[in-house]
């Protein structure tokens, strides 16, 4: 982890209350931490970096970790290709990252990429920004996110069929600064971050597999600056009972706070001068882009995510 990240990170378990964390450095080399603890003073929780990761999630246990799918080689290949398929000129890429970029303007100040698994988008905030940090609740997710940024380049091997693998290689383009980003496993429900710190915030396909999409709208806008600021959200909208029970979803019934469709809903809270996502956001037009997931050859699964672009 790149040590200039340690005045930004405050103890996740102890929000809303924000305590700057302590930092046992073990090996450092260049500015970035190999290994070391970081520990709150206050509740006292020690969360280690390993191998350069940060281990900032207060929530996910050991169990959890291992029955977690998205912590297996295959799952992390298939995400690799999905957001990187289009610099290996794939004939099945899906262009929703680049169009994602598209949408945020150059920016001043630090990019957090929620749930930003392998890392697209926070390579592409680094050339956008002065600063961007993806965090992710997968390890495995994380650990090849900064692989690809230490060693610009990526071996990875694709299901073919049954057994059978074949391996391409991820190379990513200059403009994608390595020493404008940081990965660190950390959960979009308890930001390990300071308030009004960030000046672009996205969730890409994320806000209908947490527990609480309220919670994590909550947290956007306990984190983004209230001037100088966007926010982009995309989503399949594909609430699920497995993922958060009813009343927690922001759509997708016929009564109640959020009935009507989640895009909409969101909409209306971002401009809403007096509600919890104040001050208010100037929204743009809604829009979607497809987004594809490679299992193997003969399998992809494609996905409307429909997103909104606001700014304040």
């Amino acid at each position: 982890m790149k040590a200039h990240l340690l005045e930004l990170l405050v103890c996740p378990r102890c929000l809303p209350a924000e305590l700057p964390l302590t930092a046992d450095i073990l090996a450092e080399q260049d500015g970035d931490i190999a290994t070391g603890l970081l520990a709150c003073p206050q509740c006292g929780t020690r969360y280690p970096i390993v191998e350069g990761v940060a281990l900032l999630d207060p929530q996910t246990t050991d169990t959890q970790r291992a029955t977690n799918k998205y912590e297996t080689d295959e799952v992390v290949s298939s995400y690799l290709w999905s957001h990187f398929s289009d610099l290996l000129d794939d004939d099945q890429a899906s262009q929703a990252y680049a169009t994602w970029a598209g949408l945020m303007q150059p920016q001043g100040g630090v990019a957090l990429d929620a749930g930003g698994a392998v890392g697209r988008f926070t390579f592409e905030m680094s050339a956008r920004c002065d600063f961007a940090i993806g965090i992710d609740t997968s390890q495995a997710f994380i650990r090849a996110a900064r692989r690809l940024m230490r060693e610009r380049t990526l071996a990875v091997l694709l299901k073919d069929e049954g057994l059978l693998r074949r391996e391409v290689t991820i190379r990513l383009p200059d403009e994608w600064r390595s020493d404008r980003v940081e990965f660190i496993v950390a959960n979009a429900l308890a930001l390990p971050l300071r308030q009004k710190s960030v000046a672009l915030f996205s969730s890409l396909n994320l806000v209908d597999k947490v527990p609480s999409p309220l919670a994590h709208l909550r947290e956007m806008n306990r984190v983004t600056r209230n001037g100088h600021a966007q926010f982009l959200l995309s989503d399949p909208f594909s609430w699920s009972t497995e993922a958060a029970p009813i009343e927690e979803w922001l759509g997708g019934t016929a009564e109640g706070r959020f009935a009507g469709k989640g895009l909409a809903n969101v909409a209306a809270m971002l401009a809403d001068a007096s509600g919890e996502l104040a001050p208010a956001w100037r929204v743009g037009a809604p829009g979607s882009v497809w987004w594809t997931i490679r299992t193997h050859s003969n399998h992809y699964e494609l996905i409307r995510s429909c997103y909104v672009h606001a700014q304040r």
